[in-house]
């Protein structure tokens, strides 16, 4: 059983991320080539709780439940719809991403989020029994662009500000707000964790990596850097727990060296305690798009219990 770290001061150290200071997150880079995956979610999260120091508190908060939810069985009943609100921030005409690509990345959510994506079936047998429908859907309600001058957005929220030219989130505590924009400093995409301030809250994605037409860049053309973002936004760590054989706080993924790329070639062993092989194909990892297709059963339950009354997404359930 992974170990649970429940303390105000360990969610400091938990999510306490490996590099770069805040001013790097912000860089104007306008490169369009990833050679590797890259998710901010925990350098954004970093900043807001030396900014925030009673996010921490809050985050612990969040965290009791959740745990205690999972382990009474008090989880959501019936069906979770998240409404979602694109926002499209763009300079050029490739970043004013049409409105069928915004509906292709809607649709891998909801393939994803409820095990209908074809290879969902590629899950190896080792994790038959536990790979997981995670039931929850995605409508679009609106969309809004927006002209800029800006050549990249960096990871400090600026975007979501319509006061610094980006766009303000639209009722954030009953809709998923998503934006759309260059990013830059090789940056693929970032969520907020429950918790933090209702003024940033959702997933920001790359403009290139949004769904599966139009900009999408190989390898992550397939919409599931959005999946990603969204699995933080409902309080998934990613798998390695941040850390060499960190903990994401999930009992039945194993443990990771670290974090994963390209496509790795089953079994693929940790070297931590127990020598486990690792879930490369779970979304959490950092893996390409065509590499990554489950989500687990502890996921799962990790989730919805954000959205049982007391919850932190609670507004959403229904």
């Amino acid at each position: 059983m992974k170990k649970i770290i429940l303390s105000a001061v360990a969610v400091m150290v938990l999510f306490s991320c490996q590099n770069d200071n805040n001013e790097a997150t912000t860089v104007a880079s306008t490169a369009k080539t990833v050679a590797k995956r890259a998710c901010a979610s925990d350098e954004v999260l970093k900043t807001q709780l030396a900014e925030d120091p009673t996010l921490a508190i809050r985050m612990n908060q969040i965290e009791s439940f959740t745990q205690n939810a999972m382990l009474t069985g008090r989880l959501v009943n019936g069906k979770v719809q998240i409404p979602v609100i694109v926002n499209v921030l763009y300079r050029t005409a490739a970043e004013n991403i049409s409105d069928a690509q915004i509906q292709s990345q809607i649709d891998v959510l909801n393939q994803d989020f409820n095990a209908q994506n074809a290879d969902f079936a590629d899950v190896p047998a080792l994790f038959s029994g536990v790979k997981a429908n995670v039931g929850i859907t995605f409508v679009l309600e609106g969309i809004n662009r927006k002209a800029t001058t800006k050549t990249s957005w960096g990871t400090n929220d600026v975007m979501k500000n319509s006061k610094r030219g980006g766009i303000s989130p639209t009722s954030p505590t009953t809709k998923l707000n998503m934006w759309a924009c260059t990013i830059g400093g090789g940056i693929l995409g970032y969520a907020q964790f429950p918790g933090g301030s209702s003024a940033t809250d959702g997933v920001v994605i790359d403009s290139q990596y949004f769904g599966m037409s139009g900009t999408g860049a190989y390898p992550y053309n397939l919409g599931r850097t959005a999946t990603h973002e969204v699995g933080h936004w409902m309080n998934l760590r990613h798998i390695w727990g941040d850390a060499t054989c960190g903990s994401d706080l999930v009992n039945d993924t194993p443990t990771h060296n670290g974090a994963n790329y390209g496509v790795p070639a089953y079994p693929h062993y940790s070297t931590c305690t127990g020598t486990p092989v690792e879930m490369t194909m779970n979304y959490m990892d950092y893996t390409d798009d065509r590499g990554m297709y489950m989500f687990s059963e502890g996921q799962k339950s990790r989730m919805a219990a954000i959205f049982v009354s007391g919850g932190a997404r609670s507004a959403f359930g229904i």
